[in-house]
Formats: structure tokens, sequence, C-alpha cells
């Protein structure tokens, strides 16, 4: 029996999801699968490699098991075969992870992104343990390594265990720390994902090998031109249009990145962005301001290139 696999080089999108006004729905907000779908093939219009819906990004903890479900099958619908559907499969427990992974399989999504443990400080053999199990699905997994949220890190050391497992393709590395792709390059064999936008330049140039990305939201053509130039080594291009984006990229890294990952979507018109259910609040006034600036600071110098 041949190992999973699957192609990761390209921009593959942690999709946002688009909510309406509903009594009836969760906080008074329901899933507008429509605008969800319409925003999906926007991304694939633009050239990205794929989408990832049910991440943090796409708020998958606020939503119910139905909701949930059904955001892949949109999304696996609206891909329509163009691309990659990399679901999120994260759970407190590997019964619960495994349950979405088993989902996703069935909705036909390519492949997973599953964190650690969520909710709970694993140690490095239960983290195994979680994927070790996740595994028995059988579908190429994407370990997720976001020290910030799990209060687990990933370390390369633990990347290396992980790899040793063959569902276990890539690690999407969010720490920050640009030196860990050399580290885990040198003790095991796996795809690397840049998975943090403010640090992708830096990611890519230290060899990472795909994007698992949040700003192109708002951004797709942008940024598939961006990693394009890294991918083919036109560095100084890449530079140039990095730092014109750079700035805006650094919100994907605080704690409110979903809500000005959708505000920047609506100052750019292309796509809907829209509310968050809770726990997400609005942002502060000086929050929207900054976000707005960033946000048309990156679209005038784009439109001056």
């Amino acid at each position: 029996m041949s190992e999973p696999t699957i192609d990761l080089g390209g921009v593959v999108v942690a999709t946002a999801l688009a909510f309406k006004e509903d009594a009836s729905a969760p906080a008074g907000l329901a899933v507008d699968y429509d605008k969800f779908g319409e925003h999906v093939d926007f991304l694939m219009s633009n050239g990205c490699r794929g989408v990832g819906p049910n991440g943090s990004l796409g708020e998958y903890s606020s939503l119910t098991d139905e909701e949930r479900r059904k955001v892949i099958q949109v999304a696996v619908d609206a891909v329509d075969g163009r691309g990659i559907v990399v679901a999120g499969a994260h759970g407190v427990g590997w019964h619960q992870a495994q349950k979405w992974t088993r989902y996703a399989q069935e909705d036909g999504a390519d492949g997973v992104l599953v964190l650690p443990p969520t909710l709970y400080r694993a140690n490095d053999d239960e983290v195994v343990e979680h994927y070790r199990k996740v595994a028995e699905v059988g579908m190429p997994i994407m370990a997720y390594n976001n020290p910030f949220d799990t209060k687990v890190d990933v370390t390369p050391q633990l990347v290396a265990r992980i790899a040793e497992i063959p569902e276990v393709v890539a690690i999407k590395e969010f720490s920050g720390d640009v030196r860990r792709v050399y580290e885990i390059k040198e003790l095991c064999d796996i795809d690397i994902i840049a998975g943090a936008d403010d640090v992708l330049f830096e990611l890519m140039v230290n060899g990472a090998v795909g994007w698992f990305a949040g700003y192109p939201n708002a951004f797709p053509k942008e940024a598939v031109e961006l990693y394009n130039l890294c991918a083919e080594g036109k560095w100084h291009e890449a530079k140039d249009l990095y730092e014109q984006l750079v700035a805006v990229f650094r919100w994907d890294s605080r704690t409110e990145f979903v809500q000005a990952i959708k505000l920047s979507m609506d100052v750019c018109g292309n796509s809907y962005g829209g509310p968050t259910r809770p726990p997400r609040g609005p942002l502060t006034e000086a929050q929207t301001a900054q976000v707005k600036a960033d946000t048309e600071r990156a679209l005038a110098a784009i439109a001056a290139r």
C-alpha cells in the first residue's frame, strides 16, 4: 500500500468564514455558505494552490458540529478539482481529531491540518500518540506547530519523531523562529510549510516549500506572485514585494488576526470579511484604524508598481 502524499507547493489559504445575521443561530450569526463558497472560488481563480477551511482563521472552535462538517463540503465543491483542500481536524483528544479526519476524508478533502491536543498541555509522548492515532485514518497530515495557542511547542526534535509516521508529510511552522527550518531539515525529511505571514520571506529563503497563509484571503494575487518569486529564487524581486505587504501581514501573528484579516478583506473589496463569532469581539477603534491604514498602504504600494 502506497504512503499518503500531497503536493503542498504553493499558497494554501487558511480560509476566513463568512457569517450573516440570524437570530436563531449561535450568537445571532449563521454561517453564510454562499459567500464562503464565493470566497473559495475567488481564491482559486487568483491562482492559489488550495484552501484550508476549519482552521483558527475559519473559527472552527465557534462552529457547531454540523456547521464544521458542511464548511468542508462547501470548500470541496467550490474548489471543484482546481487545487487541494486541507481541512482543519483539530481536537482536544486524538479521538476527536480522528473523527474530524474521517469526516474530511469522507467529504473529499485531500489532507488534514492537525494541531497537537488543544486545551491540554500535552507532553512529547502524548503528542506523538495523538498523531499516530489520527494517522490510522490514512490521510496525508500536516502537523501544526502553534505554541502560542496550544502551549505545546513542537520542537525540531519532536517534529523528527512525528515525521516517522508515514502519513505526517508536512509541518506548518508558526513559532516565528526562522532558524527552525534548518534544524528540522537536519533531523528529518518532511515538507516545511511557512505558517506565519510576516516571516514568509525568511522561511522561504531558509527552505520552506509551501505557505499555509492567512493574509492571502485579502491579497491572493499578490501572495501567489510573492510565493512564485521565492520558489523561483528571484529573491530581490520577492523582497521588494514582501516589503510592501509585511506591515499588514504582521496582523496574522497577533491575537486579533481573524478580525484584522476579515477587515482587510472588506477594505480590499474583492471578497466579504464581515463579523466574527464569540469569543472574538470587534476590534478597538485604534486597531480598526491601524488595520485600515496598513491595508490601504499595501494597496497603494501595489497600485504604484
